[in-house]
C-alpha cells in the first residue's frame, strides 16, 4: 500500500522493481522471450519489465539480447497491455535522451516523433515549423538561443484530438528542447558535458507522452509544443549582458548563456496561451539547483494551482515518480524583475542562490493561466543507482494527469 512517509505505493514499486531486476538477470543468460507473472497488479509488472530490460546499443557492434515478454497465467491482460504502452512510452523518451547529439538534431527529433505519431493521423496533427514561422511569431528569446548553432531550429507543435467535443479546452504540455547544450558563450566545464545531449529531457517527456496517449486513445485533447535547437557558442551567439524580446514583448538582459532553457519555454509559454488551455504543464532539465536540492528522489514542482498540485502528487503516488513542491515566493521574482537594462534577468540577483526557484519565477513571468505547473526534473534526468528499474522521467504521471483530468470533462 501507500506509504505515509516515502510518498510512493510500496506494493506497486516492489513489483516494477523485482520484476526489471528478474528481467534484467534472464536477458544477461541470453534468453529471448520471458513470460512474466503479473503479480496481482499486471499493469505494474508489464511496466518493471518494459523499462528493465531498456537498453541504448543502436550503435555497439556488441549488442544486449532482444527479448520479447508476455504475461503469464491468467492475469489481468488489460492491465498488462496498458503498462506495456507506458513502458514503451518512456522508454521512446530515454531513446531520445541517450542517443548522441549529432545523432539528434533538432531536426531529426522532431521527424522521430513524427514519424512514430504517422498510425495515429486520424487524431493527431503535426506541425514542425520552421525558423521562418518562429520569426513571424516574434519569438526572439527562442531565435536568440538558437542562432549560436548552424543547426535551425524547430518549433514542434503536436495536437492530439481524443473527446469528441471539439469544443472541449486542450491540457497544455510544453517541453524544453536543447538538443545538446554546451553553455554557449558561457561554457560549461568539459567534465560531464556529454550528458548535456539529454537536454531536451523536457521536450522528449511531452512527445512521448502525446505518442501514448493516441495509442492509448484516451478521451481528452493534448496539445504538445516542443522548442527544439541547439545551445552552441560562435560569433553570431547570444552574449552576456545582451538584451532580447519575447513574445509577449518583455525584454530580458541574458547575463548567462547558459540558463537558456528559460528563454526557448518564454517564448513557448507565451504561444501557448493562445489556445485557451484547461491547464498548463511545463517539463523541463532546467536547472542544475534543482539536482542539488532534491536529487534523483523527486521532481521539483512549482505551480500556482492548488487543484493541479493535487493531481500530480495524487498521480506520483501510484506511478512512484515523486514529486516535491516548491516555492513561488515574491521573494523570487524581485530576484528576476530587478534588473539594470530590461525587464528581467534571465538569472538571479543573487546568483546561484535559490537557482531553482529563480527560474520558476522567471517562467511565471509569461504565464497568465490561472493553472499552471512548472517541472524541474534536472535531478531526475539520468538514471542513478537508486532509481531501480527506471531514468525517472515523469511520463508515466502524465498519463494518470490524462485520465485525471479526462474525468472532469464529464
Amino acid at each position: 500500500g501507500v506509504c505515509g512517509t516515502e510518498y510512493w505505493d510500496t506494493c506497486k514499486e516492489n513489483i516494477r522493481a523485482a520484476i526489471a531486476g528478474g528481467c534484467r538477470v534472464l536477458q544477461n543468460h541470453v534468453l529471448t522471450h520471458i513470460e512474466v507473472d503479473g503479480c496481482n497488479d499486471s499493469q505494474s509488472a508489464a511496466e518493471g519489465a518494459v523499462l528493465g530490460l531498456f537498453t541504448y546499443d543502436d550503435l555497439k557492434t556488441k549488442k544486449k539480447t532482444r527479448v520479447t515478454t508476455q504475461l503469464h497465467g491468467s492475469g489481468c491482460v488489460s492491465g498488462w497491455e496498458k503498462g506495456v504502452l507506458y513502458g514503451e512510452g518512456q522508454n521512446l523518451a530515454r531513446y531520445l535522451m541517450e542517443a548522441p547529439a549529432n545523432h539528434v538534431t533538432p531536426s531529426v527529433f522532431a521527424d522521430t516523433i513524427t514519424n512514430r505519431l504517422a498510425p495515429y493521423a486520424d487524431h493527431v496533427t503535426v506541425h514542425k515549423r520552421s525558423q521562418e514561422w518562429i520569426e513571424e511569431q516574434q519569438m526572439g528569446a527562442f531565435l536568440s538561443v538558437s542562432k549560436g548553432s548552424e543547426e535551425p531550429p524547430v518549433f514542434l507543435e503536436l495536437h492530439y484530438n481524443g473527446c469528441p467535443d471539439n469544443a472541449q479546452c486542450p491540457l497544455l504540455l510544453v517541453g524544453k528542447g536543447i538538443t545538446f547544450d554546451s553553455g554557449g558563450i558561457s561554457l560549461k566545464p568539459p567534465s560531464g558535458m556529454d550528458a548535456m545531449r539529454a537536454d531536451m529531457g523536457g521536450a522528449a517527456t511531452v512527445c512521448s507522452a502525446i505518442v501514448t496517449a493516441a495509442a492509448l486513445n484516451l478521451p481528452i485533447n493534448i496539445i504538445g509544443l516542443a522548442p527544439l535547437c541547439e545551445n552552441m557558442p560562435s560569433g553570431k551567439a547570444n552574449k552576456p549582458g545582451d538584451v532580447v524580446t519575447a513574445k509577449n514583448g518583455k525584454t530580458i538582459q541574458v547575463d548567462n548563456t547558459d540558463a537558456e532553457g528559460r528563454l526557448i519555454l518564454a517564448d513557448a509559454l507565451c504561444y501557448a496561451h493562445s489556445f485557451n488551455p484547461r491547464a498548463i504543464v511545463n517539463a523541463a532539465t532546467l536547472t542544475g539547483a534543482m539536482d542539488v536540492a532534491l536529487g534523483s528522489a523527486a521532481t521539483g514542482v512549482f505551480t500556482n494551482s492548488d487543484w493541479l498540485w493535487e493531481q500530480l502528487h495524487k498521480a506520483s503516488v501510484v506511478t512512484g515518480d515523486r514529486v516535491w513542491r516548491m516555492p513561488l515566493f515574491q521573494h523570487y521574482t524581485r530576484q528576476v524583475t530587478d534588473c539594470q537594462l530590461a525587464d528581467l534577468n534571465n538569472v538571479g540577483k543573487y546568483s546561484r542562490s535559490g537557482g531553482a526557484c529563480t527560474a520558476a519565477a522567471f517562467l511565471r513571468e509569461f504565464v497568465t493561466a490561472p493553472h499552471w505547473a512548472h517541472l524541474d526534473i534536472a535531478g531526475v534526468m539520468t538514471n542513478k543507482d537508486e532509481v531501480r528499474y527506471s531514468s525517472g522521467t515523469l511520463i508515466l504521471e502524465l498519463f494518470l494527469i490524462f485520465e485525471l483530468l479526462a474525468s472532469y470533462s464529464g
